[in-house]
């Protein structure tokens, strides 16, 4: 799909002929508007540094290099590590599509150093924070008037360590409950660009009967959990301030206890990172903060 968007730049065209036909390839990808907006936003940064006459078969890795200085140092414009850091992949990302396109012939922005940004450690649940969560949620499902709605949530979270957008995509069919062995969690993605965060998730022999009493109570037709982000969100803040949690509890805190849960457990580390569906590069970061999160709970 991104041929016909590239065939007609040569090494002597300009920029933003370039960037815009990189636009319709990012939007073929199926990228998603914001990625596509920030990477636009900072390659186009680039045309204030550069002579206008200057071509793509021209640009060379010190351009970009001076071009990254400036924008640290030089642009009076405040630039985070983090900004910084995304800027160098949005050019490599750039200048790898034309190269591989057979616009260049050598890429500029494979030699330029990539900026990693470390961010502070993630908060987590305690084993007794967990046990406390899972039992405010326990006694919703036994109530008076019974919701086993928060348990369901709350517990899958926990076994699968999903994302929210994987939570709020998970439809009924999705669930496979006569798989050969153990219950099964299909986690899908409709963009071919998200297909390798595609996989199988094990789910909990304990969840199961919480999840029935779910469908008696609400009966989703198609989607899982068929209300809005924001509606869940309270609904794990509810959860948390019943149990008397001292935190803020989240769909994300809920996947990093789940990766920690599994680290301090000797699962393999491979097995992690497929389970939470990141790339190699990705798990770099994780695997360094589960290590230190480690060590602070022993």
């Amino acid at each position: 799909m991104s041929e016909p968007a590239i065939v007609h730049l040569t090494p002597q065209s300009g920029l933003i002929p370039a960037i815009n036909a990189w636009e319709f390839y990012l939007n073929d990808q199926g990228r998603s508007p914001n990625t596509i907006k920030a990477f636009l936003s900072d390659v186009r940064l680039l045309t204030q540094t550069l002579p206008p006459d200057r071509t793509l078969g021209a640009i060379t890795t010190t351009d970009l290099n001076n071009f990254l200085h400036w924008l640290e140092h030089e642009r009076n414009v405040p630039c985070s590590p983090k900004t910084l850091a995304r800027r160098v992949t949005a050019l490599k990302s750039f200048f790898r599509w034309l190269q591989k396109g057979g616009v260049l012939v050598v890429d500029p922005a494979e030699k330029v150093v990539q900026h990693s940004v470390i961010s502070p450690l993630p908060e987590v649940l305690s084993e007794s924070e967990i046990n406390a969560a899972l039992l405010a949620a326990d006694r919703a499902r036994r109530g008076v008037h019974p919701d086993a709605r928060p348990y369901t949530l709350l517990a899958l979270l926990l076994a699968t360590g999903i994302k929210k957008s994987e939570c709020l995509g998970i439809h009924i069919n999705h669930i496979d409950l006569e798989a050969p062995g153990e219950p099964i969690l299909f986690i899908r993605y409709a963009s071919p660009a998200n297909r390798y965060k595609e996989r199988k998730l094990t789910l909990p022999e304990d969840w199961i009967p919480a999840y029935q009493e779910y469908l008696m109570q609400y009966n989703p037709v198609d989607r899982l959990l068929p209300w809005s982000q924001r509606r869940l969100e309270y609904l794990l803040e509810d959860i948390g301030r019943d149990a008397g949690l001292p935190k803020h509890l989240s769909f994300d805190m809920c996947r990093w206890t789940c990766a920690l849960q599994d680290y301090l457990n000797n699962v393999e580390p491979e097995k992690i990172r497929q389970k939470l569906g990141i790339s190699k590069i990705q798990w770099r970061e994780i695997h360094l903060k589960l290590r230190q999160l480690a060590g602070k709970a022993e």
